[in-house]
């Protein structure tokens, strides 16, 4: 028995019918517009947001330093200024930052140990944190260096009041703080030049220490506010 009944008509989804209705030339025209419509305004702005965000978070670290931290008082190395002078800048050297002044504190070996690499040698750029506790001073116009009491291979989180944790880093043989060069105006550089040649007469052509004052952050990090050449302070 032969079925007459007519067969139904196929639906066609709103998708299948767009996409039979679309050519390739319509394809073209739609891609060339899009490439041809304007960014949007925060595609613009969202580099150039990045770039001023890598350009401030230098001085804003060094904002924030200054504003929490706690002001350290640091001893240097005595230096001639030949050495301590360079160009428009000064070269600071730290007792600290000598493994001779670090290897006598309680924790140096511990850090020496988890920072040593197979053949001995410390890994360049290990992190460490210089326990400095303060030391009273009376009657002196410059003020008495911090005295280092141990090393951390951790930031300590309770510290006593008169104490500090430093953060330095290892780079060849020596501990940097960030403390080691600034850069000076010509008329700084010939008024230190005239300290230290002067305190050096007084003393008999002897090396002067340099007296630097520097804040330390909760984090470690520090950042210099002043110096004392002799009686002479100099602030950054």
């Amino acid at each position: 028995m032969t079925n007459n009944s007519p067969e139904p008509e196929k639906t066609l989804t709103p998708e299948k019918e767009f996409s039979e209705k679309l050519t390739f030339r319509d394809y073209l025209i739609a891609t060339e517009q899009k490439a041809n419509q304007p960014l949007p305004i925060w595609r613009l702005i969202a580099p150039l947001m990045v770039q001023i965000g890598l350009i401030l978070a230098v001085p804003t670290q060094a904002m924030y330093t200054e504003v929490t931290g706690k002001s350290v008082i640091l001893q240097t190395i005595p230096a001639y200024s030949n050495n301590f002078l360079q160009g428009s800048s000064l070269s600071l050297n730290y007792s600290i930052s000598r493994n001779e002044t670090l290897r006598r504190l309680p924790g140096w070996r511990d850090w020496v140990r988890r920072n040593s690499l197979r053949n001995g040698q410390i890994n360049q750029g290990s992190i460490l944190y210089l326990i400095l506790q303060e030391q009273q001073y009376f009657n002196r116009s410059v003020p008495t260096a911090w005295r280092p009491v141990r090393i951390s291979s951790n930031r300590p989180m309770y510290l006593p009041n008169n104490q500090v944790a430093l953060k330095g880093s290892y780079q060849d043989g020596l501990i940097n703080y960030g403390l080691e060069n600034y850069f000076i105006s010509e008329e700084q550089r010939q008024q230190i030049n005239n300290d230290l040649l002067q305190t050096q007469q007084n003393r008999d052509g002897r090396r002067s220490p340099i007296v630097v004052k520097v804040k330390v952050d909760p984090q470690g990090n520090a950042v210099p506010t002043s110096m004392w050449i002799g009686d002479h302070n100099y602030r950054f």
